[in-house]
């Protein structure tokens, strides 16, 4: 079936891929469809496809499946691993089961390394293959971490996903490869704007491919990932039990400013999503916050406690059904409701506000800088002399900071406004946000950055 069409339906702010296959009879599969489906039937709807068939590569840790949501609502056929042993009704595959699509065929490959119960999915179209859907073992100019399972694990679980790539790579050069991590995903692929390759193209460029031997390509595979959010430890085994199914779009009720205060003092979030500099001119204390874009979901996962119920603080036309639909889609269910009239009606209410210092790039000391970008930013150029404490680690590090003025830097200053709040939660009170970020800093001083 010449010509078949396959459209990627990206999550930019989780660096990931789901794909749309056209079964040529108004029929698609999706493959690694995220629990938020909403891109997901606008594109088959723009194709005018339904999806009758569901295929996971794996138990995913960074997003909740959308396959069950698809069997509900669309009657759609749950493909995935035998070995995952989910919870809920599915079609239990393992290495060389097919499916028959109607024409199409999808054969599954055990590809284990990036999880244990991995698989990826080749469809064919009698013996030819039209590509191969890899998820988390063969990425563009990578493959994905493997110590998402314990550290007794990651080492025998990279021998595998040694075994696995070098299995894809048996396929011909002129295959297509479609990768569910790309760039952005913290279950690590390199920066770059391909979502999608070949596997000729791999074999020429990944620099993985370029190792001797099994030993070499683990020591540099191991070498790569840096740290992920905490939330990826728990969402296989939600996966693997199989997500609520969601009943209509999730709405976020009106909260008064004095139920958000009660909620706060019970122990419950207060979760500010409006820009950094909005939050800066005037916040609830003690609130964390979190600017709404598409890394949204990833912070939240990162530094909120998922039991805690969550109280929105939104401006003036955000969209409050994509903070729930983000907060959905890596499982927190707890969501109380928004504070109704904004920061407007808390400060109309005589109740405490909190202002945060903003400063401009050439403002700043950086011997009071704390940069809150991942380890492998801060090494490409940096203020000299600030210091590099990731933001996902801040708050288990706050404490060495107290008593002292800092600055927060990121590469824009959500980010850094992130970890203005996750310090002044933990009682810091010389806290200020830096504007831009260490090019910014450079134009406005003259001063050249440090590398590495």
């Amino acid at each position: 079936m010449a010509g078949t069409l396959i459209v990627p339906v990206v999550d930019e702010g989780l660096g990931n891929s789901a794909y749309l296959v056209d079964l040529a009879d108004g029929r698609a599969l999706a493959i690694d469809a995220p629990r938020d489906l909403r891109a997901v039937r606008a594109t088959a709807a723009r194709h005018g496809l339904t999806v009758a068939f569901a295929a996971d590569t794996h138990l995913h840790a960074d997003f909740l499946s959308g396959a069950p949501q698809l069997a509900a609502d669309d009657g759609a056929q749950i493909l995935a691993s035998a070995s995952g042993r989910r919870a809920f009704t599915h079609t239990r595959l393992a290495d060389g089961d097919e499916v028959d699509l109607g024409g199409l065929r999808l054969r599954a490959w055990a590809t284990p390394g990036h999880t244990a119960e991995h698989l990826a999915y080749l469809l064919l179209d009698g013996q030819q293959p039209l590509g191969v859907f890899t998820g988390g073992s063969l990425l563009v100019g990578a493959a994905a971490r493997t110590d998402l399972s314990g550290p007794e694990q990651t080492g025998p679980l990279a021998r595998s996903q040694y075994a696995s790539v070098h299995r894809l790579l048996t396929l011909p050069d002129v295959t297509p490869v479609y990768p569910t991590h790309g760039a952005g995903s913290f279950c690590s692929a390199p920066p770059g704007a391909d979502r999608t390759t070949t596997i000729g193209r791999e074999k020429a460029a990944n620099p993985l491919l370029a190792a001797v031997d099994e030993d070499t390509f683990v020591a540099a595979l191991l070498a790569w990932p840096g740290s992920f959010p905490g939330y990826f430890l728990r969402l296989p085994e939600q996966n693997r039990r199989g997500p609520a199914v969601v009943a209509g779009a999730p709405a976020l009720a009106p909260l008064t400013a004095g139920q958000v205060r009660a909620l706060q003092h019970d122990g419950g979030h207060v979760i500010d999503v409006r820009p950094a500099r909005d939050y800066a001119a005037g916040h609830v204390p003690g609130s964390l916050a979190i600017p709404l874009r598409d890394a949204f979901a990833t912070w939240l996962g990162w530094l909120a406690d998922p039991a805690a119920p969550l109280a929105i603080v939104a401006g003036p036309g955000q969209d409050l059904e994509e903070v729930a639909w983000q907060a959905l889609k890596i499982g927190y269910e707890n969501l109380a409701g928004t504070l109704a009239g904004g920061m407007p009606a808390w400060q109309a209410g005589g109740l405490p506000t909190a202002v945060t210092r903003v400063l401009a790039p050439a403002q700043a000391d950086p011997a009071t800088v704390i940069d809150v970008r991942q380890a492998s930013e801060y090494a490409g150029g940096h203020l000299p002399g600030a210091r590099n404490i990731e933001l996902g680690a801040l708050r288990g590090q706050a404490a060495a900071v107290r008593g002292r003025p800092v600055v927060t830097m990121c590469g824009h200053g959500e980010r850094a406004a992130t970890a203005a709040s996750v310090l002044e939660r933990a009682g810091h009170t010389a806290v200020a946000i830096m504007t831009g970020g260490p090019p910014d800093w450079a134009e406005a001083t003259g001063r050249s950055l440090d590398v590495a």
